[in-house]
């Protein structure tokens, strides 16, 4: 029976590699070029012109966009202002399209602009909210265009409603209040006077609408429509938008609306109500445009009657402490689920709350994903012993099995009866080696799923010259981590290959150095090949890993430091030569006299 060991190892080594750099040009390269396109894209859109007439970017085969200022100009507005968002509401349309998120800032720099979450129409990437009414053949029903009136108020804040009115003189009367609480939940009154002689039947809609796609889409973090109905969370990102262009359903309650990594716009209706919701996509002139809304049932509202309705918009960060508050306060379900737990939820979430806890407990997130750390290894000592307990007996052994395969070389056969049978003589049981470890995938796939779109991570310092735990290293090998006042991204021709393919900071290369070791204290591979082979593992999964969240890699590394902790006690519990102990003796040896 031929030994296919060899050419599977090679086929998997050629696969990674294959994978990271397919990896690298085909997801990072473009990401970045996108980045810097999407950048100089904004640059130009906010510029104004000598003349004072706000500058438009045109594209070939695309609208027309202007700047913020001609976007916010085209209407009357009423200033936003509240301790976590400021902005405008427009009195055309009556739309929610101008907010930015007070704590959070675009870059680290505590002097940097806040982040942009909704823009009014006509800008690049436009992000609303709108709210109305709707009926066959009814006169004077407020559009996108319509003019609002502000009959009450001067400013929207915590307290402080404003009331606008609408009144097209052809017998309806349209009167909406909004108000906002200090976080992210406006709640909007809408009610229509009913003044003509015969009734009405009427229903109100509320909708959020982002125009295009992001143009660099997040990684591992879903990005597009979200929603739960009838208790089911339903999570389509753009493209199964774009492919499905409409999907509908009814309800009781719930919510939907459109995220990103870490924002969400989402519609609320009162939670009793029966409302008809739907995701759609639609296309105008080159630009996709997805919808999230929902639409009440029909009322009929007798000649001198009134109707109201309440609906409710979130708009703000995905902070799992405020969405749990809305949860509990309003009653909205499962709002918790609108930050992307992945399909490992059972283990994300309690991940996440232990998190939570350390982070209150030690003041630093940083220290918080360290000692989740200890704790994911403590739950996972006992089959992570199992394993190195089997590896460390191998290892043992190993010099009777490479004099058995030199000794049986030509007899395959043979070779694997007097290996089962060394085996069996020192109750080795080689399965025991990789199925415990197996029981620990989900938990470090979760983790990893947790730090990639826990908000709090963002922006997060740790010591020395990380800033930012969520983007990655910011050091780099390539000019000695900052001791040559190299800018490697600004290197003409090359920069933009050396930043994106051989960015390794000191973080990764701990990570790197770590894994190397750990593997050094397992079982050598069964041949020379092999070795080499495994050797370079180290080495490619530093440059898989580099490109993501430096707060992932002090997580990696740190875990796999308690690892090698664990693989060095049981060695020395067996008595089985480590490159620990080797490292300690050479040193003493070279301090020795003489």
């Amino acid at each position: 029976m031929p030994d296919n060991t060899n050419r599977n190892t090679i086929l998997f080594v050629v696969l990674s590699m294959a994978l990271l750099f397919g990896y690298q040009a085909l997801v990072l390269g473009p990401q970045n070029k996108q980045r810097e396109a999407e950048l100089r894209a904004r640059e130009g859109a906010q510029a104004v012109q000598p003349s004072g007439s706000p500058a438009a970017t045109v594209r070939p085969e695309g609208p027309v966009y202007v700047s913020r200022a001609a976007a916010l100009g085209g209407s009357p507005r009423v200033a936003v202002d509240t301790p976590a968002l400021q902005g405008s509401l427009s009195l055309r349309g009556g739309r929610i399209d101008d907010l930015f998120l007070r704590d959070y800032r675009v870059t680290v720099d505590p002097g940097s602009p806040p982040v942009e979450l909704l823009r009014p129409e006509g800008m690049r990437d436009a992000w609303f909210a709108e709210f109305g009414w709707t009926g066959a053949n009814l006169p004077g029903l407020p559009s996108s265009g319509s003019q609002w009136t502000l009959v009450q108020g001067d400013r929207l804040s915590p307290g402080r409603p404003v009331v606008l009115r609408y009144d097209a003189g052809q017998g309806l009367a349209f009167t909406r209040r909004i108000e906002v609480d200090d976080k992210f939940m406006f709640t909007i009154t809408d009610t229509v006077a009913n003044s003509l002689s015969n009734p009405v039947t009427i229903a109100p809609y509320a909708a959020v609408q982002r125009r295009g796609a992001p143009a660099v889409p997040a990684m591992n973090a879903h990005e597009g429509a979200v929603g739960v109905m009838d208790g089911v969370l339903e999570m389509l990102n753009y493209n199964q938008l774009k492919k499905e262009e409409e999907k509908g359903f009814s309800a009781t309650g719930g919510w939907l609306g459109i995220t990103d990594k870490y924002w969400l716009a989402a519609v609320v209706p009162e939670q009793t109500e029966k409302v008809n919701a739907a995701y759609r996509t639609t296309q105008v002139s080159g630009v996709d445009i997805f919808e999230a809304n929902f639409v009440a049932q029909p009322r009929v509202v007798q000649p001198g009657g009134t109707y109201t309705h309440v609906s409710r918009l979130f708009a703000g960060a995905k902070t799992v402490p405020v969405l749990r508050t809305y949860e509990d306060t309003l009653g909205i379900p499962r709002f918790e689920d609108a930050v992307d737990w992945g399909r490992l939820f059972f283990i994300t979430k309690p991940a996440f709350w232990l998190l939570e806890v350390f982070n209150g407990l030690l003041g630093s997130f940083g220290l918080a994903i360290l000692a989740l750390t200890v704790v994911v290894r403590l739950l996972m000592f006992y089959p992570a012993n199992l394993s190195y307990e089997s590896l460390t007996k191998m290892k043992k052994v190993q010099p009777q099995v490479e004099e058995l395969r030199a000794r049986l070389k030509d007899d395959p056969q043979k070779q694997q009866q007097e290996l089962m049978r060394l085996y069996q003589s020192e109750k080795i049981n080689p399965l025991m080696g990789c199925l415990p470890m197996l029981a620990t995938i989900p938990v470090f796939l979760a983790l990893f799923k947790v730090l990639s779109v826990a908000i709090e991570m963002r922006h997060a310092p740790f010591y020395g010259w990380i800033q930012d735990l969520s983007s990655r290293d910011p050091t780099t090998l390539l000019n000695l981590f900052g001791l040559i006042p190299w800018d490697v991204a600004t290197t003409p021709f090359i920069g933009g290959f050396l930043n994106t393919y051989l960015h390794i900071g000191v973080w990764p290369l701990a990570y790197g150095v770590t894994q190397w070791l750990s593997m050094k204290m397992s079982p050598p591979a069964p041949d020379r090949i092999q070795q080499r082979i495994m050797e370079l593992m180290p080495v490619i999964f530093t440059f898989v890993m580099a490109p993501f969240a430096v707060g992932l890699m002090i997580y990696y590394t740190w875990s796999n430091v308690l690892t090698i902790l664990q693989q060095y006690v049981i060695m020395r519990k067996y008595q089985v030569e480590n490159p620990i102990d080797d490292f300690i003796a050479r040193i003493r040896a070279r301090k020795a006299p003489g």
